[in-house]
């Protein structure tokens, strides 16, 4: 089984930013001030990433990759560039720490006895309740 880990890899080298103006209330700051912060990061030409990796982000994340195959990511919920920067980066790390890390393995289980009985008790009364509803023979 294979273990993905983000410890120690520095995806800042990959990563592209942009600013923007953000939406929604605000005044002259929002109308004037560029905080919304984009974050770009190609899967397919990330040097960091191996090949398993790769093929795990694109099947796990692919809804939310563009065409050319780029992670799309914005915050504008802060109000300096550099906060929303750091809430972006902090996105991103936690998408893709979650999108690399191995599914559990189910265990399969058994009904217990308890849950057979009461299945069986069950089928019992639906079949006595569908006898009543038959027409007497005469």
């Amino acid at each position: 089984m294979n273990s993905f880990s983000l410890s120690g890899r520095d995806f800042t080298a990959e990563l592209v930013f942009s600013a923007s103006r953000s939406s929604g209330p605000g005044g002259q700051n929002v109308n004037k001030v560029s905080t919304k912060m984009e974050l770009r990061f190609h899967v397919l030409n990330s040097a960091i990433l191996n090949e398993n990796e790769k093929k795990l982000l694109t099947e796990k994340l692919g809804s939310r990759l563009n065409r050319e195959g780029e992670l799309v990511m914005v915050s504008q919920s802060e109000r300096t560039q550099l906060g929303n920067k750091e809430a972006v980066i902090e996105k991103f790390y936690a998408l893709l720490a979650k999108a690399l890390k191995p599914r559990k393995k189910r265990k399969p289980t058994r009904p217990t006895a308890a849950a057979r009985e009461k299945r069986l008790e069950s089928k019992r009364m639906n079949a006595q309740k569908k006898e009543q509803r038959l027409k007497p023979n005469p």
